[in-house]
């Protein structure tokens, strides 16, 4: 059996081909992809390649998808043919010395999924064991496929200690900072969104509830302007990094207050570094957070937030496209053209 499928040779090269649909091993089953979206994650990896997402070449590539399962292997019992359904696109082991204290994000066994810009995607056992869930019958596959980047920030969120009436500052709205903007507004939070794109700018309102939103083009340098937003002067409660850049990181502990937390989400390139100025973290007792990727529980809170319609999820889709041209639809969401595309087959 043959099927279309979107495959990684080198950086900026992604080939839309026919390929054998993969077969099944012990426990795994096989989704047909009703719904798959483009990612940071994704821009990044179609630029320079992906030291964990891609491991040999041809490789598969995208992993925020949903679908309807086609064929399970005999020994599958939590989901059966015709389910609809989302994959996550890992599961911790539940062995190894991280997952035996609680902290699954970081299970030394973590085995990435790539794939879901094809027809059908086959799902490791653990995956099918662990980080599947069968979706309620009346929500869409396009707003379940984002069960995965909102875990990832409900994860975060649950490391920053976010009070009502605290001031959050986000630095950095894609779609990950555009969504820690809105679960800190859902906490209670004052929240200042930065950014440069005018669509981004545009959802920081519209989407987030932003209540306030710094064009980042006009106040290249806007620590004055921030500080002036919060209680007393005195700068922000929580500052979220969502861009992934050294010199973002360092621009986070001038906007905090003392006392304040910088959370540092955006990913920087392996290699790099940050001066941080050590009076800050000791003197003014400014807290260091980091989150890193997400857990079944959080994947869980993800689907149960977009079912219940608390997220509108939905308004982050810039743009639906056939899947054969995923290329141009990474391209488009690289060069800020769009939030999200929704890549159908």
């Amino acid at each position: 059996m043959k099927m279309k499928a979107v495959r990684f040779y080198a950086p900026n090269d992604i080939r839309y081909e026919e390929v054998k649909v993969p077969e099944l091993e012990e426990g795994e089953i096989l989704v047909k992809v009703e719904a798959a979206l483009t990612c940071g994650t994704d821009v990044k990896t179609f630029k320079r390649g992906h030291p964990v997402l891609i491991k040999k070449v041809p490789s598969g590539f995208g992993h925020e998808f949903s679908g309807t399962v086609y064929k399970t292997d005999e020994n599958v019992t939590n989901v059966k043919i015709g389910d609809r359904v989302v994959c996550a696109n890992s599961a911790p082991c539940g062995e190894c010395f991280h997952c035996k204290k609680g902290e699954y994000e970081l299970c030394e066994n973590l085995d990435l999924l790539n794939g879901a810009y094809a027809q059908y995607i086959k799902i490791p056992k653990r995956i099918v064991q662990k980080n599947t869930l069968i979706l309620p019958d009346d929500l869409p596959f396009e707003l379940a496929a984002f069960c995965e980047p909102l875990s990832n920030v409900i994860h975060g969120i649950s490391k920053t200690p976010i009070q009502k009436g605290d001031t959050v500052g986000v630095v950095g709205i894609g779609p990950i900072g555009l969504m820690f903007a809105k679960l800190a507004k859902l906490k209670g939070a004052k929240v200042i969104a930065m950014g440069r794109n005018p669509l981004k700018l545009k959802l920081a309102k519209e989407f987030a509830d932003a209540d306030i939103v710094i064009d980042l083009k006009k106040y290249p340098n806007p620590a004055e302007l921030i500080i002036s937003e919060t209680e007393e002067k005195r700068g922000l409660d929580v500052a979220i990094e969502c861009v992934g850049l050294p010199e973002m990181w360092e621009k986070m502990f001038s906007i905090v207050r003392k006392g304040g937390y910088v959370h540092l989400f955006g990913g920087c390139a392996s290699g790099t570094s940050v001066n941080i100025d050590t009076r800050r973290l000791h003197y003014d007792e400014v807290k260091i957070i980091s989150s890193f990727h997400h857990t079944p529980k959080f994947f869980r809170e993800a689907l149960d937030m977009i079912a219940s319609g608390e997220i509108a999820v939905e308004k982050l889709i810039t743009k639906r496209m056939d899947m054969k041209y995923a290329k141009r639809a990474i391209e488009m969401h690289r060069d800020g053209e769009a939030i999200k595309i929704l890549l159908e087959n």
